[in-house]
């Protein structure tokens, strides 16, 4: 489980297909406190850790399957060399929840349709894939490339999130472009209210 909070912005080193891909993410963690096994999100998506070193820089390695590659942004374009993301280890017992509860398992994919300063912040209009747009309420929570945000306003499948300026410098988010895909997680709470309703409609029916 993770939070939302982003800790590190890496970097894709290299990638290879093997069947699935193996990525090596280039890190500013202590390698030495991460354990073979170990699940980080990286960009959302929660992944395990089968591999780790220190040339030339703090690095570990990921595998990546067929059904994650097609769930999330990696099926858009792939994590090209050179690609920046949003990491975070996992929650431990007794860490400060300061986001929302994230399960690293990516719901589908969103695009960035609109990109406009506010102040110092910058408010960003997504829109979500129709069979997730209902589980998007505002003032609602989501997480976006693993960053716990809060909803602002939602019209249809669109909905808008204020970007300010610490999360921008903290995340990747200060480079976010018109057109860029972004990995969606749904708030759990918001689907377990719906399939609960859902299930009182069929016992009603039955």
């Amino acid at each position: 489980m993770f939070t939302g909070i982003i800790t590190d912005i890496g970097e894709v080193l290299a990638t290879e297909r093997r069947g699935d891909i193996r990525a090596r993410i280039g890190t500013g963690y202590d390698i030495a406190g991460i354990d073979i096994g170990a699940s980080i999100a990286c960009d959302g998506v929660c992944l395990t850790v089968i591999a780790k070193g220190t040339d030339p820089r703090g690095w570990f390695d990921v595998e990546i399957s067929a059904e994650t590659v097609s769930k999330t942004n990696i099926g858009a374009g792939g994590w090209p060399a050179g690609k920046r993301l949003n990491l975070e280890r996992a929650l431990k017992v007794g860490d400060e929840l300061g986001g929302h509860i994230v399960s690293g398992h990516v719901d589908g994919v969103a695009e960035v349709v609109a990109v406009r300063p506010e102040g110092d912040s910058l408010r960003v209009t997504f829109r979500a894939p129709r069979a997730l747009a209902g589980f998007i309420a505002p003032k609602g929570s989501v997480a976006l490339n693993g960053t716990s945000l809060t909803v602002n306003e939602v019209e249809g499948t669109d909905f808008g999130v204020n970007f300010i300026p610490h999360t921008q410098t903290a995340t990747t988010w200060g480079r976010v472009a018109v057109g860029d895909r972004v990995n969606l997680e749904i708030d759990t709470l918001a689907r377990y209210v719906a399939r609960l309703r859902d299930w009182a409609a069929e016992t009603a029916s039955a």
